[in-house]
C-alpha cells in the first residue's frame, strides 16, 4: 500500500501462504528507494519491480516459473492490475504470471480484458479504492479474455483483510478497518483461486 509494508502483509499473508504450499516473495517497492509514504505523492514504477521479483524467482531451482501469481494490496493492487493489462509492460517481459490477486485496488474502468485470470477483493463502503470502477471494467471484458473476478464485500472498508485496523482508523479521509468475516471469505477465494489457476 501506499503508507509501506504492513504486517499482515509482511508477515500474516506469506505464513498463510507458505502454509498452504506456496513460496512467497515479498516485494519491498519503498526502502530500497527511501521512501516512507506515498498516498499524497507519485508511486515508484511497482511493475518493474513485480517482474524483477518474477526473473528473480526463475533462476531459483526450488520455484516452477510457469506457475507464479502476482498478489499486491491497495496501491500494490492497482499495481498488480497494471501489470497484468493487456498492451501492457508484461509484452515486453521474458516471464509472465499465471494469474493475479489484487485487494482492494484502483480499478481502471476504461480498462477491460487482462493477461492472465484475475481475482478482485473490494468492499463496498470503501471510497478509496471504490468496486463500483471495477464493477465499470468488468462490463467491458470481451469473451475471449481470461476470466477476471470480483468479490464484493457489504458493510466493508479498506484494509479489511488486516487485523492491525481492527480498531480502524481515518487515512486522508478514507476509513481503514478490519471485518473478520469479510477477511475469512476473501481469504477462502484467494485459497480457491490459487488452487484452480497454480495447480498443474
Amino acid at each position: 500500500g501506499c503508507e509501506g509494508m504492513r504486517l499482515s502483509v509482511k508477515e500474516l499473508w506469506p505464513k498463510r501462504l507458505v502454509a498452504w504450499g506456496y513460496a512467497v516473495l515479498v516485494v519491498d517497492s519503498f526502502t530500497t528507494r527511501n521512501i516512507q509514504d506515498t498516498c499524497q505523492t507519485t508511486l515508484p514504477d511497482r511493475v518493474f519491480d513485480a517482474y524483477g521479483a518474477l526473473n528473480f524467482l526463475s533462476k531459483q531451482n526450488f520455484v516452477d516459473i510457469r506457475r507464479v501469481a502476482l498478489m499486491g494490496f491497495s496501491a500494490g493492487g492497482t499495481a498488480t492490475l497494471e501489470g497484468t493489462k493487456i498492451e501492457g509492460n508484461e509484452q515486453l517481459m521474458d516471464h509472465k504470471f499465471r494469474a493475479a490477486v489484487a485487494y482492494y485496488p484502483v480499478c481502471a474502468a476504461s480498462q477491460g480484458d487482462a493477461t492472465v485470470p484475475i481475482l478482485i477483493l473490494s468492499g463496498d463502503r470503501d471510497n478509496w479504492s471504490q468496486a463500483e470502477r471495477c464493477r465499470q471494467r468488468l462490463a467491458r471484458l470481451s469473451d475471449t479474455g481470461p476470466p477476471i473476478e470480483l468479490n464484493i464485500y457489504k458493510g466493508t472498508y479498506h484494509d479489511f483483510d488486516a487485523p492491525e485496523f481492527k480498531v480502524g482508523r481515518r487515512v486522508l479521509g478514507h476509513i481503514e478497518k478490519y471485518n473478520p468475516d469479510a477477511a475469512e471469505k476473501s481469504i477462502r477465494s484467494v485459497r480457491l483461486f490459487l488452487r484452480k489457476y497454480l495447480s498443474n
